[in-house]
């Protein structure tokens, strides 16, 4: 379940709390009349099963909610409530599959900012890979890769473009290019550091290293498996499921080819650099596109419970009022002197 609280302006309230008594999966509506300041209006404080969130969020949209007043939207870690039971028995679907649309447009959002953070992990990531690449370290490689922020700008790029949303998508497109160019020039200058210094052999020479000659040479496996993390790692973040993020972050070998990319610049081992780039662009368009099928994917059933609700708020208006979440049969008698919180 989540939790909405609504400030409303006086003359919205009436609509808002008829838009949410109408759906079946929202309960505990809760209105405190000119408690709200800044700004001036009503507070509305409802609970809504997750499978429906987004819908009823539309709705509140639709109302102009979001321009006249403001919509909160925090999750329930624990209810202690038949009727709360009962409205998310009545949501279709399963809490575990619900996606909130404007929470993950919001997270993405701010994951596609070329940040001083997101640069530095970024540096730092390719740097732990490459000194994985010089001591043929997997354990090194696989930090490196939970180290690698690459995934929030991708995640943003894929939301944004079906969102249609161009700001976001430059945004998240200049994150990527730049923090893959400076992780890349990083290694490159860390490389020849190494090499001045005698840290590591005069010569590199990606035959001698098992890591870095099976990065250098992408394939269709590679392809394949950063296709499965991009359906995994988007299923992940739409659907709140944030610890198999890891698995994805280790699963494709993003950072380690710019890494890779570095040291073969560094010691002008150009068919490893040029492999290694190729690796790097196989990767990010394999994660692209499967983020971009997911989604295409979750919009359309999303689009097909938004058609649903619409219909069920039409007849259920047509016939005087909105939907209980049980039968009456099936709700169990309040005791004496109990009142309805709908």
């Amino acid at each position: 379940m989540l939790h909405l609280r609504m400030v409303c302006p006086e003359s919205s309230t009436d609509r808002v709390v008829e838009a949410l008594a109408a759906t079946a999966s929202v309960c505990n509506i809760v209105v405190l009349g000119g408690a709200a300041r800044n700004p001036e209006g009503d507070v509305v404080l409802c609970d809504v099963a997750r499978e429906d969130a987004s819908v009823v969020l539309a709705d509140l949209r639709d109302l102009g909610l979001h321009h006249d007043g403001s919509i909160v939207v925090q999750a329930i870690e624990t209810e202690l409530s038949d009727r709360m039971d009962r409205a998310e028995h009545v949501a279709r679907g399963a809490p575990a599959d619900a996606v909130v649309w404007e929470e993950v447009t919001k997270r993405t959002q701010e994951s596609a900012d070329l940040s001083v953070s997101f640069v530095m992990f970024m540096v730092l990531a390719g740097l732990i890979a490459s000194v994985g690449l010089f001591l043929d370290s997997p354990i090194l490689i696989v930090g490196a890769m939970v180290v690698g922020p690459e995934f929030g700008p991708i995640a943003g790029l894929c939301v944004a473009v079906m969102g249609r949303r161009g700001d976001v998508a430059g945004r998240s497109a200049r994150a990527l290019a730049v923090g893959f160019l400076l992780a890349i020039a990083g290694v490159v200058a860390a490389s020849l550091i190494f090499r001045t210094t005698g840290a590591t052999a005069s010569e590199f020479d990606a035959h001698d290293h098992e890591l870095a000659r099976v990065i250098s040479k992408p394939d269709f496996f590679a392809f394949f498996v950063a296709f499965c993390a991009g359906i995994v790692g988007m299923l992940s973040l739409t659907t709140a499921k944030s610890a198999t993020l890891v698995g994805v972050f280790i699963s494709v070998t993003t950072i380690p080819a710019a890494a890779n990319a570095g040291i073969a610049a560094a010691y002008g081992e150009w068919s490893t650099f040029g492999g290694s780039l190729a690796q790097l662009a196989s990767n990010l368009s394999a994660i692209v596109v499967a983020g971009l099928l997911t989604l295409a994917v979750q919009r359309s059933l999303y689009m097909r419970r938004r058609r649903a609700h619409l219909v069920e708020a039409a007849v259920g208006s047509a016939v005087g009022g909105g939907t209980d979440p049980a039968p009456a049969s099936e709700r169990p008698t309040a005791p004496a002197g109990e009142t309805s919180d709908r």
